[in-house]
């Protein structure tokens, strides 16, 4: 979770459709509209065809909830622009083996995966390529169970609820441990790789997690890992990116850095950024949220009446009470 979705769940809003642990619906659960056929002589709108598929409206979604990230967001239309002329050969009836749409992505905790991976689920159910476009978002733990004969439920129960759009395994690499032969992980692994080959029609599995992590996995796994049709690398904010996601956070719920703020957040980020156990936009969101406190003591503690601007705007010491600028942190 991070960007828009971030913001929103840390000031208490709601956040995207279909970023849940849940089947909560991307893309609504209507059937994709069938393809009409045309004739061999016909001539196909490629901007008619973006509109029938909801694809413009999908990707605009994506650039307004993630700063950043061209590489990603070049990816994702290079991946809807190859569906989309794989769509419009279905309806001249063009034969073709259906892409293999199953996915990785790799990058630190906070840059975006999940919200790419709501989007994915609605832009391939607008194309057709699922019936109900919605998301699943899961970890080992939904998957893998404590004792003999408990993991194959698990498992079954959760891709039974992603049938027909996109489940998204969060740190894949935990469902396989190689240094402990009684785990039950690798039945999961098989029952994965058994739906994603037999049932590749109406689901689409995106694993994520760090890259090295990944590719470990893969070595061990290389059933998972021929499968895996296409890898997208989610790199690391830079300190502008993370302000402005800052930014769009904070307005989001109503609040502002004032002038003299700006300079301090963005040396804030800076310090931040090369600490230990930093997360991207999920740091940026647990670092407006002490600012929230700070600045809620400060206004209360203050003792006067208080206008809309001492209610939204953030101040330097808001900032500056955080043990990143304490000496020797």
């Amino acid at each position: 979770m991070t960007g828009v979705d971030a913001g929103r769940a840390a000031f208490g809003m709601p956040r995207s459709p279909g970023a849940t642990g849940d089947a909560g619906s991307a893309g609504g659960s209507d059937e994709p509209a069938a393809l009409s056929p045309v004739a061999p002589d016909a001539r196909l709108d490629p901007e008619e065809e973006r509109r029938a598929s909801n694809l413009d409206a999908v990707l605009a979604r994506l650039d307004a909830e993630l700063v950043g990230l061209l590489p990603v967001k070049t990816r994702i239309r290079e991946i809807a622009a190859l569906l989309l002329v794989d769509r419009m050969r279905q309806r001249f009836g063009l034969a073709g083996q259906r892409p293999t749409l199953h996915m990785c992505f790799t990058g630190s905790p906070g840059t975006g995966k999940t919200t790419v991976a709501v989007r994915m689920a609605e832009l391939l159910h607008g194309l057709g390529y699922l019936s109900r476009g919605h998301l699943v978002a899961v970890t080992r733990d939904d998957l893998v169970g404590q004792y003999v004969g408990h993991t194959a439920p698990k498992t079954k129960e959760v891709l039974k609820r992603a049938m027909g759009g996109v489940l998204f395994v969060d740190e894949a690499y935990y469902l396989y441990r190689v240094d402990n032969e009684r785990d039950y992980g690798q039945e999961s692994i098989e029952i994965l790789l058994q739906v994603m080959e037999n049932n590749r029609e109406d689901l689409v599995v995106i694993g994520g997690g760090y890259k090295d992590r990944m590719d470990t996995f893969f070595s061990a796994n290389p059933g998972m890992s021929s499968r895996i049709a296409h890898h997208i690398d989610f790199p690391d904010y830079p300190v502008e990116d993370l302000a402005a996601i800052g930014r769009l956070m904070l307005a989001q719920a109503g609040y502002e850095l004032s002038p003299d703020a700006g300079g301090v957040w963005i040396e804030y980020l800076r310090r931040r950024r090369d600490q230990p156990r930093f997360a991207n936009a999920r740091s940026v969101r647990n670092a407006l949220e002490r600012a929230r406190l700070r600045h809620a003591g400060r206004v209360l503690a203050a003792g006067v009446p208080l206008g809309r601007e001492e209610l939204v705007r953030l101040e330097p010491e808001d900032l500056l009470a955080s043990r990143v600028f304490s000496a020797g942190d």
